[in-house]
């Protein structure tokens, strides 16, 4: 706690890294604390990612944190385990016992992906069990493709889904029966509706072969597109006063939560965010950050001259 940090950055993903980015091209002293956990480490691949389609997300990764270092800018491997006000800022705690201190602080820590409890379905996250059609779709299409229900708005999925493949099955585990009109709609479109629960997902080695129903059915699957729980780690922003509304915090247009002086960008105040998307609201904080230091700056200087 010797010295002072015009920004601490918690959260070494696409989001904090492009917010640190910003921050140290404006010439601010900044500290990047990153615990090495980013939501995307189970994929091999990223996609729809402009200029960097397909490569792996940990490259894109390190390229960051090489031009935040190349700027001046400092990363710390480390847990964040708390964080409080001070005279200064902001105190950031971490693991060791180690502490930094910062004028404005930034969230960007993501959020972890809850599966349903099928077994074997964990094993297969990020490979053969996926999320998003957009990352994933091109690369699995006109594939036998499962699309495991998870209450409402399935069926849409689904229906979504079906732009990639023919051969799609949706599967409702016995808890998302779609109405008639969405069984309708399905059927229109040659989409198999399976209701049976799901005993387990079934490997043929390293890849996914399809689903065990209860009772012993199997039917034969390339992928399964499931919809996990999206639950954030924001246990930072709730310490410093920060409330949750609708399961995040909200943040305005600019990624300022409610708490003076504290900031979130990426997965941790938005699940829907993908890498673009977390790279475009990380580059806003960190300008917006760098605008409200400034205004703090001329304050400070006026209360010196005066």
């Amino acid at each position: 706690m010797s010295e002072t940090w015009d920004v601490v950055v918690v959260g070494g993903g696409s989001a904090g890294l492009s917010a640190a980015l910003m921050l140290v091209r404006g010439r601010r002293r900044v500290v990047v604390l990153d615990g090495a956990a980013p939501r995307n480490r189970f994929a091999p691949h990223m996609h729809a990612v402009l200029g960097h389609d397909g490569l792996p997300p940990t490259e894109l990764l390190a390229k960051g944190r090489a031009e935040i270092e190349g700027y001046g800018g400092a990363i710390v491997s480390a847990e964040v385990v708390g964080a409080r006000r001070s005279d200064e800022g902001f105190v950031v705690e971490v693991a060791g016992g180690e502490s930094f201190v910062g004028r404005r602080l930034v969230v960007a820590t993501g959020l972890r992906d809850e599966l349903p409890a099928v077994p074997g379905l964990a094993e297969q996250w990020g490979r053969g069990v996926v999320s998003c059609p957009y990352c994933d779709g091109w690369e699995v299409r006109d594939r036998r493709i499962g699309v495991l229900a998870a209450g409402p708005g399935s069926a849409a999925r689904a229906q979504l889904i079906r732009q990639w493949s023919s051969s799609l099955v949706f599967l409702t585990n016995g808890t998302g029966t779609p109405d008639p009109d969405e069984r309708a709609e399905l059927e229109a479109r040659g989409i198999e509706v399976v209701d049976a629960p799901l005993a387990r997902v079934l490997t043929d080695g390293d890849a996914l072969a399809g689903v065990e129903l209860v009772g012993g059915a199997v039917v034969d699957l390339d992928v399964i597109f499931a919809m996990p729980t999206p639950t954030p780690h924001d246990e930072v922003l709730l310490q410093l006063g920060a409330e949750r509304r609708d399961g995040f915090v909200p943040v305005d247009e600019f990624g300022a939560t409610a708490v003076p002086g504290l900031w979130a960008a990426g997965n941790v105040v938005n699940p829907r965010a993908n890498v673009p998307v977390a790279m475009g609201a990380g580059a806003s904080v960190g300008a917006m950050v760098n605008h409200d230091l400034v205004a703090e700056d001329v304050r400070l200087a006026l209360a010196v001259s005066a």
